[in-house]
């Protein structure tokens, strides 16, 4: 993840924060609820503020990192969407993830030293870039630091529990949505008109489901009037319908 030339934005439109400045966080910084909760503010956490790499945009298709890559560094999403995925010997792809703004990619490398699979730009992304061999002494010298690596660690690993359980293609396409809707919201953005990057295929792909059926049942919701869909736009119509299907999923 070094360092890119910086060149024109291609491709759709990608969902932005707030940069922040010299004396405020980002708007979706992964770490400054932890940072304020310990009493530190940007002006104070010099050390932190040292670590972070801001990364010049990649554009969509490009890759931020391959599987196998050396790993020494995760990074948090600072606008737009990637996805994580690997490909079998065959050349076909599964796809792991979908990461928004605030949130970090490469936690699963860590134990590794080496990224265990593939990050592909789905828009215009920018990224923080942490090392993590500096984030890693730092968080012995702040726990909220600490605690908010594991509290992420543990979010990255139920992320996968969407993909568990005998459910329909309609429990498992709501629990998607539902959740897009709550990561949105929690980091500012709207939690009912959510701009999807990731393509219909890709949502299949991660929901383990035919393209086909994804398609119907958003059709099905859309005829129902809990969603209406135009491309890439979704505007969530009855968000409480919508978590009553996704209820045995989500747990709640």
């Amino acid at each position: 993840m070094s360092p890119k030339t910086p060149h024109p934005s291609a491709g759709r439109s990608a969902v932005t924060a707030d940069d922040g400045d010299e004396l405020r966080f980002c708007s979706t910084c992964a770490f400054s609820s932890a940072c304020l909760d310990q009493g530190y503010d940007k002006a104070r956490l010099q050390e932190l503020h040292i670590l972070v790499e801001h990364t010049a945009p990649y554009r969509e298709g490009e890759h931020i990192f391959r599987e196998g890559d050396a790993f020494s560094a995760i990074a948090a999403v600072r606008a737009g969407t990637v996805k994580t995925y690997i490909t079998d010997r065959n050349g076909r792809e599964t796809v792991l993830g979908f990461f928004l703004p605030g949130e970090l990619i490469g936690l699963n490398a860590i134990s590794q030293d080496r990224y265990p699979c593939n990050a592909v730009a789905l828009d215009t992304v920018a990224l923080c870039r942490f090392s993590f061999p500096m984030m890693a002494t730092l968080a012995t010298r702040v726990p909220g630091i600490q605690q908010q690596l594991f509290r992420l660690l543990s979010e990255d690993i139920g992320k996968a529990s969407l993909l568990t359980g005998d459910y329909s293609a309609e429990e498992r396409l709501a629990a998607f949505l539902v959740t897009l809707s709550r990561r949105f919201g929690s980091r500012g953005f709207s939690a009912t008109q959510l701009s999807l990057a990731m393509a219909r295929t890709d949502i299949a792909n991660y929901l383990r489901l035919a393209p086909e059926t994804v398609s119907r049942v958003l059709r099905r919701m859309q005829d129902a009037g809990v969603i209406a869909v135009e491309r890439r736009a979704l505007d969530i119509r009855d968000l409480a319908r919508l978590e009553d299907v996704a209820r045995h999923v989500l747990r709640d």
